[in-house]
This record gives structure tokens, sequence and C-alpha cells, in this order.
């Protein structure tokens, strides 16, 4: 009879790194540790994130999520929402974990980056991830509130930069070549202006009719739309910069007045461009 792989655990961290924007309460490496059973799911009070660096495993949720998952893998674990992973039969398991709590990753799930409809980011590359989140804490053992700040917001840029390894690996642009151009004409004033979303349509090679309904169930708005939040966002860049009146602001938005834009303006930004100026030169 075979012997069973050895378990082995590396803890990162001798106590919490504690910041007012969050904490990490722990983390580490672990090996061959026995998985959780999902007929007997856990709940944890905590955000967990594991990387799994080896092996082959599995991860599910009280939510009905059911998921095989890979090296170079990322579950998420919710506060609250019983889950249970672990390594198929026979298989070794390396993991890598975090545990973390605070407002900024309540934040973060209020406004979907963090979301338990997604509970596993596809990633690759493990061994890069696993550097990446050894360098977190690995020069900050003294615990002084300057090096558990930068611990931090290293942390935070690691996660940033998975979710948007996870979006572009699985997100629609990555499989729709004619979507990510259509995003750069629509939100880029050219030496023309702004480009019709029928002009867009024609430089994809769409009919606009076909163009705006992919469009829009790709993205949730329609062409317009995006392209409208798209100019309103370079007026609020050039607003902030001064160099322009909102006449002339107004004019190479293409809006027929200051009127029609302080209205757009008010209806995406929640204020009048001259209430936004004032507001962004602290006046």
């Amino acid at each position: 009879m075979p012997s069973l792989p050895l378990t082995r655990a590396q803890p990162w961290l001798e106590s919490p790194l504690r910041t007012l924007a969050g904490d990490i309460e722990l983390a580490g490496l672990l090996q061959n540790v026995t998985g959780i059973d999902p007929a007997r799911m856990r709940v944890l009070r905590r955000f967990t994130i594991v990387l799994m660096v080896e092996g082959q495993g599995y991860y599910q949720d009280a939510r009905g999520t059911r998921l095989e998952v890979a090296p170079g893998d990322v579950m998420l674990v919710f506060p609250e929402i019983a889950h249970a992973y672990g390594p198929l039969a026979g298989q070794p398991w390396t993991q890598v974990y975090f545990v973390f709590s605070g407002p900024q990753f309540e934040l973060w799930r209020t406004q979907g980056l963090l979301s338990p409809e997604r509970p596993v980011w596809r990633l690759g590359a493990p061994d890069y991830w696993r550097q990446r989140l050894a360098e977190v804490i690995k020069a900050e053992s003294s615990h002084r509130a300057g090096g558990a700040l930068r611990a931090f917001g290293r942390f935070l840029q690691v996660l940033t930069d998975m979710l948007a390894t996870d979006a572009e690996a699985t997100g629609p642009a990555r499989h729709e070549a004619w979507l990510e151009k259509s995003f750069r004409l629509l939100g880029d004033r050219g030496a023309a202006g702004w480009p019709a979303p029928q002009a867009v349509a024609r430089e994809v090679g769409l009919n606009y009719e076909n163009f705006r309904k992919r469009f829009a169930q790709l993205t949730g708005e329609s062409p317009g739309r995006y392209q409208k939040r798209r100019r309103l966002d370079w007026a609020c860049a050039a607003i902030y910069h001064g160099e322009q009146s909102l006449k002339q602001i107004a004019d190479e938005l293409g809006f027929c007045d200051v009127f029609h834009f302080s209205k757009a303006f008010k209806q995406e930004v929640g204020l009048t461009p001259s209430d936004y100026r004032r507001r962004v030169h602290g006046s």
C-alpha cells in the first residue's frame, strides 16, 4: 500500500498585519492537507484566497457552485458562504492561502469586484503568482505601522492583477476581437472628433443593427451609451485640467450648446460642469 504524501505547513505570518483599510490575518503555504468534505462544508468569518500551486482538485459551495480546479486557479472564499475544497483522490496538493478582512474588501464586494458569482479565477502560471504572494509580506516581519501599510498595498495590487488576468482570460474581449476594437474606436477622440456608432460598426465589419445588439449583449449597454460615458469621462479630465472653457469642451464633445452638455453631464456625474469644476479645484 503506497504511503500518503507528507503534510507540511509553512506559515508566512507570525501575527496579523493590521491597517485602517483592512487586515491580513493569516498567510502561508500548505502541502497535502486533507480536503474539506462537501457533505460537511465549513463557514469562515473572513475572506480567503487559495492559490493552487500543485495538484487537481474541486471547489463547491452552498450556492450550488461545483468546479474543478487546477494549478494556477485561485479560489475566493466569502464570509458566511459555506464551502468545501480539496484534492481529488490520489492527487498531491500544494496551496498558498491568505485570510483577510476589512472595509476595502467589503467595498470591492459591494462594487462587484469580489463576487460570489465567480468564486474561482483562472490565472495560470502558478509559480509566478506564488512568488507574487510571497513578496507581499516577506519583507515585513517587524510588523511596524509603515510595513503593514506597504504589505497591504502590495496585497491589493496582487489582487487587482489577479482580477485583471482572470477578466482577460475569460471576458468577451478575448474572444471577440471586434469588440475590443469597438471599445477603442468608441472611446477615443480622434482628429476628426468622436466617431458615430454607425461608423464604428462599419469599421469592425458589422451592419449597425447586428453591431448594436451584439455589443449590448456582451457589455450590458448600447454602443451609444458606452460612448457617452467615455465622452463625459473625457470632459471630467478636461475640466480638471482647466485649460478650456465649458463652451470649448461642449463643442469638442459634439454638443449643440453648453446647456445640453451641462444636462448630460449632470445626468452622468451628478453635478453640473460648473459645480464639478468648483469641487475639483477646491473653490
